[in-house]
This record gives structure tokens, C-alpha cells and sequence, in this order.
């Protein structure tokens, strides 16, 4: 798997992923570092020509530098479950677009959440468009590969996990749910949404209260909402149980 971005490139390095860079011969300072960490994590660092880097990434922007991955073991749901004693997970429902696949990582990440489960079908691959959204996130989140979303749901519940399923159209409001719990967020495409089967089987469906005149959020801006809310109602909690009742 090839990777590209100063960003995504660093954060493979740092996670120890990377088995080889290349470089564009004339680079700035910020790919100088990348290059010193490869040295220093003793990673394969070849020296090519810009036009090398354009026919490798299709011309995708690389910024001076690419590297190649080496495979990694796909997680199970049952990993992830007992990956933390609350976890928090983000299940993607059908959702193709590398880029928002690559910004829901980002915000995984971000938030702490232990992992992503994805499908192995009707997703996006997780190749160096999504790697670079993510901001180098995707060589840092846990992500599990289920053939079925909606058994990968019916798993998440057996093992203690609340299912919480994003549809705009419910009436409840993602602010009124305790996501203190261990929790998997259920997210489906945009413009698509939930699938029927994936939709039913969640324990409960939320929305995310609208203000204007737009009915909807692109899917990774909503992620990034509803994992902070979790963020946010769990370090609430932590807060309180310091101070005492």
C-alpha cells in the first residue's frame, strides 16, 4: 500500500509502518524530517525524480514524498469490544468517499474513540487518498473489517455495546442519550443514510438538532460532533467522580 502526504507519511512513521520512502530529490525542510526519522527508524529512503512521485500517487498531491506500508492484520469486532473497558466505536455504514472516510479517522483519533468498523464491501479503500485525509490518522486507529455491518452490530450489542445509530430523521436528539456507556456510533452514507437492516438493528436512533435552514451535516463533520459529545460527557463524568458526590 502506498501512502502520500507529509502528514500521512510522518504518522506512518512514528506508528512504525512504513517500510520504504521516497522522496522527491529537491524537498523542503519539513520532508528533511521525514527523511531523518526513516534514517533514524532505519526505513529504506530512495531518492527519485518528481515525475517518479506523479505516475506512483497519479498525480495526487504527495508533497515531495510517498511511502509504502507494510499489510496489517485485520481486527476483529471482538478486538475492538475489549480494546478499553468503555469503548467507544464508530461503525461506517456504506460510506465510499475516501475523503470522509479519511476525516472520520482523523476525528477517531482525535477523540480517543478505540477503533472504526468498517465493511469489506461498498466502503472506501483505505489507500493513500483516504491516509491523507485522515491527516496520518489511518496508521494510528484501530480499524476491524466486517462482511456485514448489521452482524457486526448484532456482535457490538452481545458484547455490552450501545448502539446508536445517526438518522436524521429521528426524533431524538443526540444530547439527550448517556454516551458514558460503552458505545458504537453508526454512521451510513450521505444522501443514502442508514441501511434498513443496519437501521433496525441499532438499539435507538438520534439526531443531531438542525438550526438553519440546511437539513443536513456532511457524514465526517458529524462524526466529529457526536464523538465530542461523547469527549465531552465522559470527561464530565471523570470530573465529577474526582470531586465527590
Amino acid at each position: 500500500m502506498i501512502i502520500y502526504g507529509i502528514n500521512p507519511v510522518l504518522e506512518a512513521l512514528r506508528a512504525g509502518r512504513a517500510v520504504s520512502v521516497r522522496a522527491a530529490t529537491r524537498h523542503g525542510p519539513r520532508v528533511s524530517e521525514i527523511l531523518r526519522l526513516a534514517h533514524d527508524r532505519r526505513v529504506e529512503v530512495r531518492h527519485v525524480d518528481q515525475s517518479e512521485l506523479d505516475r506512483l500517487t497519479r498525480g495526487s498531491p504527495h508533497q515531495g514524498v510517498i511511502a509504502e506500508l507494510q499489510p496489517t492484520r485485520d481486527l476483529s469486532v471482538g478486538e475492538l469490544i475489549h480494546a478499553s473497558p468503555d469503548p467507544l466505536i464508530v461503525v461506517l455504514d456504506g460510506i465510499e468517499d475516501p475523503h470522509n472516510v479519511g476525516a472520520i479517522l482523523r476525528s477517531a483519533d482525535a477523540a480517543g474513540a478505540t477503533g472504526v468498523v468498517r465493511q469489506s464491501r461498498r466502503a472506501a479503500p483505505l489507500t493513500g487518498a483516504a491516509a491523507k485525509a485522515s491527516a496520518g490518522a489511518l496508521s494510528h486507529v484501530r480499524i476491524a473489517t466486517a462482511v456485514n455491518v448489521a452482524r457486526a452490530i448484532e456482535e457490538l450489542k452481545a458484547g455490552g455495546v450501545w448502539t446508536v445509530g445517526l438518522d436524521q430523521q429521528a426524533s431524538q436528539s443526540w444530547y439527550e442519550i448517556d454516551l458514558r456507556l460503552p458505545t458504537a456510533i453508526v454512521l451510513g452514507a450521505e444522501g443514502t443514510g442508514l441501511r434498513r437492516l443496519v437501521r433496525e438493528r441499532c438499539d435507538l436512533l438520534a439526531s443531531i438538532p438542525m438550526q438553519g435552514q440546511i437539513e443536513s451535516l456532511n457524514v465526517s463533520v458529524a462524526a466529529g460532533i457526536v464523538l465530542f459529545e461523547a469527549v465531552r460527557q465522559r470527561l464530565g463524568s471523570k470530573a465529577r467522580a474526582l470531586r465527590g458526590p
